[in-house]
């Protein structure tokens, strides 16, 4: 299993001053803050960074621009992958052509290290786009099929009924051929279900809900992926999950460094984001069934070691993060996108969990694999011996995890 990043650019609120300075004063800070933190996650092992594209996110995300922020990234990292977590795809949003722009610009500045996730987003920002929330779904796959044969074709040309595009060529062509590894954003079984019947990645999150309830998710995504009928040019089997990540030599540092209240900080603004523009036509009664943290927590009944208890979070020493991720991994997940800057957590605090995190965890978990490869070899080996014939989806199946070795 791999450690990548996930980024939204958070300035948290409170802002330090009014209007017009408070809010550009900590976009600014939280901006280099960020870069600083993902190059140093790239000189030590971590496999990808995934860059959100959110609008209108007040103080919870101000990163609407993802291909800047990934082609400056593609300039002064080497290693680390570009994740597009995600590229809004209905076309009220953008026009697919501006999709297959800007990723694949992203992947032939960054020499092919582009990953393409994409999503429908919410109800806040399609309203603002005028999105048709009820064919949102139709729109996003049918814009993935628009911009594969964009990258395919030398000229693309398409009168349907989303898009009236005439003959072009679209450029530039991704560096990787035929084009970058496709994900789907997911939140429920449903969508991971829609994800692995079109042969894409599966994108999700695990701090709403006990690694118990994200395995069933992510079972759902891998049955639907047995008789997938892949939606663009690259099948991708495989499961990314986000959550809150932090790194200390001790417990001890979870006060100063504000680690429950920034835990606290994400719950309640992911929830009242939520309330406000996705539950809004439900009663109190049935809003407080849906979120009932917020409740309990504002009457003194709930404790924020509970996120921690239950692995929604993966905090702790290197040695106490590593047995979680190994949870994660025993659940079925192929890559955790660690979401290390969060809430109040000082930057110094999130540059030393990232260099945690790389000494000590990265190659423990490299050694897993690569322990788990070895045994695999062992078997193919010992069945050939036998006699019997080595399936080329077992071969495969191990070549595919061989750059854990590198």
């Amino acid at each position: 299993m791999e450690l990548g990043l996930l980024y939204e650019i958070e300035a948290t609120r409170p802002w330090a001053g009014e209007h017009p300075w408070g809010q550009r004063m900590s976009e600014r800070q939280a901006y280099a803050d960020s870069i600083e933190q993902i190059v140093l996650a790239d000189q030590k092992g971590f496999e990808t960074v995934w860059c959100v594209e959110h609008h209108f996110r007040e103080g919870r995300s101000h990163m609407p621009c993802n291909e800047a922020v990934l082609g400056a990234l593609s300039q002064i990292t080497k290693h680390i992958r570009l994740g597009f977590g995600v590229t809004l795809m209905p076309h009220e949003f953008i026009h697919p052509a501006r999709i297959a722009e800007k990723v694949a610009t992203v992947d032939v500045l960054s020499k092919g290290r582009v990953e393409w996730g994409w999503g429908r987003s919410t109800p806040m920002e399609q309203i603002a786009f005028h999105v048709d929330r009820a064919r949102s779904k139709e729109k996003m796959c049918a814009a993935a099929r628009t911009i594969v044969g964009m990258w395919e074709q030398e000229h693309y040309e398409e009168h349907s009924e989303f898009l009236d595009f005439p003959g072009r060529m679209v450029t530039p062509k991704p560096y990787q051929y035929p084009h970058p590894p496709a994900w789907m954003a997911a939140s429920s079984a449903d969508t991971a279900r829609m994800a692995g019947e079109n042969g894409v990645g599966l994108l999700c999150f695990s701090i709403m809900q006990p690694l118990s309830k994200l395995k069933e998710v992510i079972d759902a995504y891998r049955k639907a992926q047995e008789t997938a009928t892949p939606l663009t040019s690259v099948h991708t089997n495989k499961v990314g999950v986000y959550t809150l990540v932090h790194c200390t030599e001790s417990r001890e540092k979870f006060g100063t460094n504000r680690v429950l209240e920034s835990m606290w900080w994400w719950y309640q603004s992911v929830a009242q984001f939520t309330l406000d523009w996705e539950l809004a036509h439900l009663t109190k009664e049935e809003q407080d069934k849906a979120f009932p943290l917020l409740d309990r927590f504002s009457r003194g009944e709930f404790d924020l070691n509970h996120f921690d208890k239950e692995d929604m979070v993966i905090v702790g020493t290197p040695e106490e993060c590593l047995q979680k991720l190994i949870k994660y991994d025993e659940a079925g997940v192929d890559q955790v996108l660690c979401y290390v800057k969060f809430g109040y957590l000082p930057h110094e605090a999130v540059m030393r969990s990232i260099e945690l995190l790389g000494d000590y965890v990265i190659p423990e978990l490299r050694k897993r694999g690569a322990t788990r490869i070895a045994e695999s070899l062992d078997v193919s080996v010992h069945e050939a011996r036998k006699g019997e014939t080595v399936s080329d989806k077992n071969l495969a199946d191990v070549v595919e995890n061989v750059h854990f070795l590198d």
